[in-house]
């Protein structure tokens, strides 16, 4: 069953096209990553999804019409920003008897068990917590809810490596289940690669890549060829290449490992390398198509 089903989804501020004609599915269970620069219709893309916005087209979250059911839907849907919200004065022993009493599906155990693991004090009002450590807050949170749909826009933007390996980990182990989805956009693409089961790529407001984990791993080859190799290796037409340490390292799409493996050493590249691959050929697209 898709969880989000989009078609011809399409936005625009002014003269602005925030989301072009965009076509996506999104089954139940899975953990789908947004990938693109900035402006690219990342969040566009979501407070649609939210019902935070108007839109042109079909969409449909978890069998609703975001904008005319927007009530029904966020009470399966739990969202962090990428600005927290929570209100400066508050204490944190506050926001959590708040959202017990108003919240029919706020675990407020799995939220003590979540502040656990930081060193925010129960007494302490947000104005007087770091930017990283309301962070914290807002994600532990959202993530003692029990929702079907979990939408993060950048998480663990402002947030030391340490808490944002813990946070990975802690969503992967403590939060999803394979029957909940999450929808998440990052800009630290190394840190997701592990979590995610698919990804998409978006620029301009369009879908340029989509694809999930399993055909990325079987579909893609990086090569660190040696130097007597390079003449052959870029015969064989890959899609990217870069230099590092003196030695090109080239990216193929639905290459042979074995004749890439004659050439130097093989390996799965990683998605911020797609991702470079990708952007560049679209821009150098655009570039001519401008000309």
């Amino acid at each position: 069953m898709a969880c989000i089903e989009a078609r011809g989804l399409r936005k625009t501020f002014g003269t602005t096209v925030a989301l072009d004609g965009v076509d996506l599915r999104v089954e139940e269970g899975r953990i789908l990553g947004i990938i693109g620069p900035n402006g690219a219709g990342k969040s566009t893309a979501l407070h649609a999804f939210l019902g935070l916005i108007h839109y042109q087209g079909e969409l449909k979250v978890l069998g609703r019409d975001p904008w005319t059911e927007r009530d029904q839907l966020m009470s399966d849907v739990a969202f962090i920003a990428d600005v927290a919200v929570l209100p400066r004065w508050i204490r944190v022993s506050e926001v959590l008897d708040y959202l017990a009493g108003v919240h029919p599906r706020f675990d407020r155990g799995k939220a003590e068990g979540f502040l656990a693991k930081t060193g925010i004090g129960r007494a302490s009002k947000v104005r007087e917590l770091s930017k990283g450590m309301v962070t914290q807050l807002h994600l532990a949170l959202v993530m003692a809810v029990d929702a079907r749909l979990l939408v993060l826009d950048e998480p663990t933007l402002g947030l030391d490596i340490l808490f944002r390996k813990r946070f990975y980990d802690s969503l992967l182990n403590d939060y999803f289940d394979r029957r909940r989805t999450i929808v998440v956009t990052t800009h630290q693409i190394d840190e997701i690669q592990d979590v995610l089961t698919d990804f998409v790529f978006v620029d301009r407001g369009r879908i340029v890549l989509e694809c999930s984990m399993e055909a990325f791993e079987a579909r893609y080859l990086e090569v660190i060829v040696n130097p007597e190799h390079a003449g052959a290796a870029r015969a064989l037409r890959p899609i990217h290449e870069r230099q590092l340490l003196g030695r090109s390292i080239l990216l193929f799409d639905g290459a042979d490992r074995r004749q890439l493996a004659a050439l130097g050493d093989v390996r799965t590249p990683g998605i911020a390398d797609l991702f470079v691959a990708v952007m560049g050929r679209e821009a150098g697209e655009a570039k001519g198509a401008a000309a």
